[in-house]
């Protein structure tokens, strides 16, 4: 019997990458992700990043091609295809699906001030109460940008689509998009249950810009024959499923209920978590996005809090201030030897740019309550992990007062959540129990294509193989002193960004 494989695909700014995953077994078979270094990002202008999508397009099939021959596969044997995205990128394609000019990015910024705009005029009220966020720097103030300082252009746009629905169209020569899609472009009308006839109104918009709606999960298209031939794919293989990059990432960690949050702490650190209901942040301190689960008649929606100073500190503090050639494990054994609070230094993380949780504040990275005759460097080390979980901590009390009860924490084994200290103040501080898994954005969404083929009845059949690699409970005798150093820093914090 030949082997049976789910293809995911995930398109970074970075990378693309490639996973087959074994349909049965539910283990990675091969991955493999080009191009090797960094892809290129144009930068015209000062804020400005794009990208060529036939790129991805190319990085999608090397990394293909590099699976298949790991695996010896062939195109039969792959049953389903899933697609995850960088998010909040345009993509623009004309009547014959031509690119019409590069994506831009998520990273761009050009079109901050047709989204700051556009939330003055429709009103703070309108704009949180129907989309959940400022309509700020997203894809459809991007297509703004484009309506206003490219109008020749413009007029020949048939289609906006995300980095993903671009991947699909590719695929299947279908433009289509999901509600999950929609939403993270601001096109989305929670309080209505459709595309957001205001900002499509406001910006001028219309209505047959927007690609025909599929669910999340469900057979969205199929490969036709120019792609199959091109790729090595059988023809009519089904797509079917697509997320952006946070959302697929907390699906890869098997988060789909109110509750659960995914967390990630690489250079920059995000937590996501899944809300039950319809809510906002009227600050604007969190954004809120459709969840994979999202449907018109359940509402799971996804609160993503980005953090800018994360593992970006904790690198400079190995280069900067530890005895050097240190390992970031001996690092974490040095600072071992300090108590939970580091014995009164504070270390305020904001050092890599302003910050959406401080509602846009840039305040910097300060080092507070140094005793010149007490501490040394492992203080100042300890104390640069307990500033990053509390910011994590500080982000999640507003995820807690739209009404999430946060009761345990998903997160990849990787770069901080690698350090004891790093996993043991989160879970003291915030009382969750964190479960540290075994995946990655590919393998999610090939698992994801099992569940919108219809090959698994449901998350918990997809990644019933998922690899649990430790699980850290709150240590409840030291509760009171992780609650302490918390309160002292929040103090501190309060203090700056006044």
């Amino acid at each position: 019997m030949s082997k049976r494989y789910l293809l995911g695909f995930d398109v970074g700014s970075s990378s693309v990458k490639a996973s087959l995953v074994d349909a049965d077994s539910g283990a990675c078979a091969a991955s493999a992700f080009f191009p090797e270094s960094e892809a290129p990002i144009k930068a015209v202008k000062a804020g400005w990043a794009e990208q060529e999508p036939e790129s991805w397009w190319n990085y999608a099939k090397l990394s293909l091609q590099k699976i298949m021959a790991d695996t010896g596969a062939k195109g039969e044997d792959i049953k389903a295809i899933g697609i995850s995205y960088q998010m909040h990128g345009l993509v623009c394609v004309d009547k014959d699906l031509q690119v019409l000019r590069p994506s831009i990015i998520w990273c761009d910024s050009r079109a901050v001030p047709y989204g700051e705009k556009a939330f003055e005029a429709i009103g703070e009220e309108t704009c949180l109460g129907h989309l959940l966020n400022s309509p700020g720097n997203f894809t459809a103030a991007k297509l703004a940008w484009v309506k206003e300082n490219e109008p020749e252009l413009f007029d020949k746009v048939y289609k906006f689509m995300l980095p993903g629905d671009y991947l699909a169209m590719r695929l299947s020569g279908v433009v289509n998009t999901t509600i999950s899609g929609l939403s993270e472009g601001m096109f989305w009308d929670f309080r209505e249950k459709k595309v957001a006839d205001f900002l499509m109104r406001y910006f001028g918009f219309d209505d047959s810009l927007v690609p025909d709606i599929v669910p999340t999960f469900s057979v969205q298209s199929e490969v036709c024959a120019e792609a199959a031939k091109e790729l090595g794919l059988k023809e009519g293989t089904p797509i079917s499923y697509r997320a952006g990059d946070q959302p697929n990432n907390a699906l890869s960690l098997n988060v789909f209920n109110p509750g659960e949050i995914a967390s990630t702490a690489g250079t920059s650190g995000v937590v996501y978590g899944v809300l039950g209901e319809i809510n906002y942040d009227k600050k604007s301190r969190v954004n809120t996005f459709a969840h994979v689960n999202y449907t018109e008649q359940l509402d799971r929606l996804g609160v993503l809090l980005c953090i800018n100073g994360t593992g970006i500190l904790n690198a400079w503090v190995r280069r900067t201030i530890a005895p050097e050639g240190i390992s970031y494990a001996d690092m974490n054994d040095f600072m071992a030897t300090v108590p939970i609070g580091s014995e009164g230094v504070t270390i305020i993380p904001f050092g890599n740019g302003a910050e959406r949780v401080l509602e846009n504040k840039e305040v910097g990275c300060s080092i507070q309550g140094v005793n010149f005759n007490k501490h040394g460097k492992a203080h100042l080390m300890r104390a640069a992990q307990e500033g990053i979980v509390f910011s994590f901590c500080y982000g999640m009390e507003i995820m807690q007062q739209m009404g999430m009860d946060i009761r345990k924490i998903h997160a990849g084994k990787a770069n901080m959540f690698l350090s004891p200290i790093f996993r043991d103040t989160l879970a003291g501080v915030s009382g969750a129990t964190i479960e540290l898994l075994e995946t990655d954005g590919s393998v999610g969404a090939a698992k994801g294509a099992g569940m919108g083929c219809g090959f698994y009845k449901d998350n918990e059949e997809a990644f019933a193989s998922l690899k649990r690699l430790a699980v850290i409970e709150p240590d409840e005798s030291k509760r009171k002193e992780y609650l302490q150093a918390y309160a002292a820093w929040k103090e501190r914090l309060t203090a700056l960004a006044k």
